[in-house]
C-alpha cells in the first residue's frame, strides 16, 4: 500500500524553504551593496552638467569623452555620469532625458544596494525570483534599451537639445 506523502500530487506539497546562504556568498552580496551604494554616493558628489554631458570631467577632473571629440556624436555611456547624478538627486524627468539607461542603471544601483543589504544580513536569497523569468528576456531588453538610448542620445546631440536645464 502506498504511504499517503506517496499518492499525494506534487502540486500540493509545500514547496521547501531555501536554506541560509554561506559566508562567502553574504560576503560577495555586501560588496555589492557596497560598490553600488559609493556608485551613488560619488553621484550624489557629482554636480550635474547643464548641457547634459561632461559632468564627469567637471567634478572629477576626468578626461572628456575621446569618441565625442572625435566624430563630434556622443558615445553608448555619454550621459550617464549626468544621468545618475539627476537621479540620485530625484530628478528622474531630468535622468531619463539626459540619458534613457542612465536612470535605469541607477535604479538598478538602488535596488542592488538593498538585495546585497538583505542577503547579506538574513542570509536569504533574493534572486529566486529572477529564475522565473530566462535571462535571455531581461538581458535581451537591456540591450535594445541601451541601443535604443544611444539612438536618443545622438538625436538629442544632432538637433542640439541636449541638456537640461
Amino acid at each position: 500500500m502506498a504511504r499517503l506523502s506517496e499518492s499525494v500530487p506534487i502540486i500540493y506539497t509545500r514547496a521547501a524553504t531555501p536554506g541560509r546562504l554561506g559566508p562567502l556568498t553574504r560576503l560577495l552580496s555586501l560588496g555589492i551593496a557596497l560598490a553600488s551604494l559609493t556608485v551613488l554616493t560619488v553621484a550624489a558628489y557629482v554636480e550635474p552638467n547643464r548641457a547634459g554631458i561632461g559632468s564627469h570631467s567637471s567634478s572629477l577632473g576626468l578626461p572628456q569623452c575621446g569618441f565625442l571629440q572625435t566624430t563630434n556624436l556622443p558615445c553608448p555611456s555619454c550621459g550617464m555620469t549626468t544621468s545618475f547624478s539627476h537621479f540620485v538627486r530625484g530628478n528622474l524627468l531630468a535622468s531619463v532625458y539626459v540619458q534613457p539607461m542612465g536612470a535605469v542603471l541607477a535604479a538598478m544601483a538602488c535596488a542592488s544596494v538593498w538585495a546585497g543589504l538583505y542577503i547579506a544580513f538574513t542570509g536569504r536569497p533574493a534572486f529566486r525570483l529572477l529564475r522565473l523569468l530566462p535571462g535571455r528576456y531581461y538581458l535581451m531588453s537591456l540591450f535594445g534599451l541601451a541601443l535604443a538610448a544611444w539612438a536618443w542620445k545622438i538625436m538629442l546631440r544632432l538637433n542640439g537639445w541636449d541638456g537640461w536645464g
